[in-house]
């Protein structure tokens, strides 16, 4: 195992990556242990350490007050940024081949997916408008600015927008944040979520797992309500 954070060190990957390497190693090792009886007993890895990873999301009207803010081909990558959960890389090289409008559809092969395997993206009301405006503007990609291809959305156009809005320490990548923090606050479970977001493990999912606690309040709330009833049955 040592031998593979080594590699894998070598190559330039970050702490978080080695450890889904090492978590990946993990899972088939308890495997072998618990369902295939293959060993007596699956040792335990060490995982490297990793720093706190930032979860940086907008409320809907400071999204709105954003959107207002940016150049529109700007605006409309960052609706479908919060539509799909869709990395900035896999908006901006988003191409018609991928998407299916009467199937509601898109997807992000897995050579393009950071986690390494396919994603396919339901599109809602919001990413469908998003994509019609889109028609026609170009033969291959989606996204375009004065019949290009766009190369980067996070750059100076968008950090001034965020001037403009007076929203501060926010990245585009953190639009992903969002859609996933919004998600979760409607009530959403966490696989569904790992399976839209095309995330490699639970774990990375586990981060938003906080901010359901209003859902979960509504539900304990209603086995107390529940509990106080059965007493006044039996009294």
């Amino acid at each position: 195992m040592d031998r593979i954070m080594v590699a894998k060190q070598a190559e330039g990957a970050a702490n978080a990556t080695v450890n889904r390497t090492i978590q990946v190693v993990q899972s088939v090792l308890r495997r072998a242990e618990r369902e295939r009886r293959w060993l007596d007993k699956a040792p335990v890895l060490r995982l490297l350490p990793e720093p706190k990873q930032r979860i940086r999301w907008l409320t809907r009207p400071e999204a709105q007050r954003l959107l207002l803010e940016l150049l529109e081909h700007l605006a409309d990558m960052a609706r479908f940024s919060l539509a799909t959960g869709l990395r900035e890389s896999n908006v901006t090289e988003l191409r018609w081949d991928q998407v299916d409008l009467s199937r509601r559809c898109a997807w992000i092969h897995a050579d393009e997916a950071k986690a390494g395997k396919a994603i396919s993206v339901p599109l809602n009301d919001g990413a469908l408008e998003v994509l019609r405006r889109q028609q026609g503007k170009h033969k291959t990609n989606v996204f375009t600015f004065r019949g290009k291809p766009v190369q980067k959305a996070g750059g100076l156009a968008w950090k001034k927008a965020l001037q403009r809005a007076g929203i501060t320490n926010f990245r585009w990548h953190d639009l992903r944040h969002c859609w996933a923090s919004w998600h979760i606050q409607s009530g959403i479970p966490l696989p569904i979520l790992q399976e839209l977001g095309g995330w490699a493990s639970p774990a990375m999912v586990q981060r938003y797992a906080h901010l359901s606690s209003e859902a979960l309040a509504q539900h304990a709330n209603s086995v107390a309500l529940s509990i106080g009833a059965e007493v006044v049955q039996v009294a």
